[in-house]
């Protein structure tokens, strides 16, 4: 049984067949598939800031609902324009307080970030949204220069651009390291990865978070090919003399996890190990999955729709994602069933993001065993609310895996203290 830091709930299990169970699509009604109003989507927030779920993760709910009294309407450019206010406060805070008090700027400029993430969130659509992700990148940056070891902004000529992504290796490495590539989701940033791949320096492993096709600051929109501009990160990473070119993992979230399962197909001997959480494959890419499931989706705060939309090129209908979504699914690519890297997949069975039969037709596919962590009560990237959110996969499911499977030692379990 692989290990799982002392944790007797997290079970991996290496799977040589699952049996596929075909998904499905419950008729929804018009109401159901409405996106949330204004005031819905006020109270649903708050509520996840108050619970630590996403993607209100570290976010103050006093920060959230004070931003609110701002905003009326679904506006962007009034979201935008309300949390940068309050985002600003800290950003102002964080620079005086610098030289003087670094502890406490470091608190407030990741305060700042996080709210200025949510004034762009789910995607920079408006000039105060833009205006807010570039305000949030300038936050964070702040506050990682207070990190030890440091954080480096890469940027890796690609196709007449660039890469931009944040690397980080162990302190005091006595030789070339093992890697993670770190890709975020549809609404996520590598700035959210790189905070929390933090965790996995103290095994000597490094990382190099970037963001996916679409997204961010990635240069390049979705596509079926996007997939170059991941090999040439690989190309970056084996060409640094600090890295272990044989010890090259790859870890995706949601999108990221779709990009992270073609991966480990086509660069299956340059990558080590895959782990993917939640990806989607085939039945998410169908009309009836995007009209029935993703449209106005309550497991999504808001806006999901939209966020797809802007991850493609002239993509602007629900027509237009029906379409490009024939071209991405995985299996009509010939993607599934050749041989991959070894992988970890995480999800969740109540997932109504990504259907629960794409990731038992990935584990049905391909030449070797995987290993799966399926929650039965979770929803997408098998979270579930107090009993296993975000930040508990993480320390306790992934970062141990991906350990075992670069072949680094398990970190050793903190000693107990008398009366524990």
């Amino acid at each position: 049984m692989p290990n799982t830091q002392g944790n007797p709930r997290a079970l991996l299990v290496v799977v040589a067949l699952f049996v596929a169970l075909p998904f499905v699509c419950r008729p929804v009604s018009t109401q159901e598939r409405a996106e949330r109003t204004i005031e819905e989507i006020k109270v649903e927030a708050v509520k996840r800031a108050q619970t630590g779920m996403y993607p209100m993760i570290g976010l103050d709910p006093a920060d959230v609902e004070e931003a609110f009294a701002s905003v009326k309407t679904r506006d962007k450019d009034e979201w935008a324009a309300a949390f940068m206010q309050v985002a600003d406060r800290y950003m102002a805070e964080g620079k005086k307080l610098e030289k003087s008090d670094p502890v406490r700027a470091n608190a407030d400029f990741v305060r700042a970030w996080r709210v200025y993430s949510f004034g762009r969130w789910p995607i920079p659509s408006s000039p105060k949204k833009k205006e807010s992700y570039v305000k949030a990148i300038e936050a964070f940056l702040a506050h990682a220069k207070f990190w030890d070891p440091p954080l480096e902004v890469v940027r890796i000529p690609f196709e007449g651009s660039e890469i931009i992504g944040y690397l980080r290796l162990p302190k005091n490495a006595p030789g070339p390291v093992p890697m993670v590539i770190a890709v975020n989701g549809l609404d996520s940033r590598k700035e959210d990865l790189s905070e929390s791949f933090g965790a996995i320096l103290p095994y000597g492993i490094g990382f190099l978070a970037v963001d996916g096709p679409g997204t961010g600051q990635c240069p390049i929109k979705a596509s079926p090919t996007a997939d170059r501009l991941l090999s040439r990160v690989i190309d970056y990473l084996q060409g640094r003399p600090e890295v272990d070119k044989t010890r090259i993992a790859f870890h995706g979230v949601s999108w990221g996890a779709y990009w992270g399962t073609k991966m480990s197909v086509v660069e299956h001997d340059r990558l080590k190990a895959v782990s993917v959480q939640s990806p989607p494959t085939d039945t998410f890419f169908t009309r009836k999955f995007l009209t029935e499931s993703l449209l106005g989706n309550r497991e999504y705060l808001f806006d999901q729709v939209p966020a797809l939309e802007a991850i493609f090129d002239d993509v602007n209908s629900v027509d237009d994602i029906a379409a490009v979504f024939e071209k991405m699914s995985l299996a009509k690519q010939g993607i599934l069933g050749k041989p991959t890297t070894p992988m970890l997949v995480i999800a969740g069975v109540k997932d109504t993001q990504v259907p629960i039969s794409d990731i038992y037709e990935l584990m049905n596919s391909g030449d070797i065993p995987k290993e799966a962590w399926i929650n039965p009560s979770g929803g997408h990237l098998g979270r579930q609310v107090k009993v296993w959110p975000d930040p508990l996969i993480f320390r306790r499911i992934l970062l141990p895996w991906i350990a075992r499977n670069l072949e680094v030692p398990p970190l050793p379990e903190p000693e107990k203290k008398a009366g524990d």
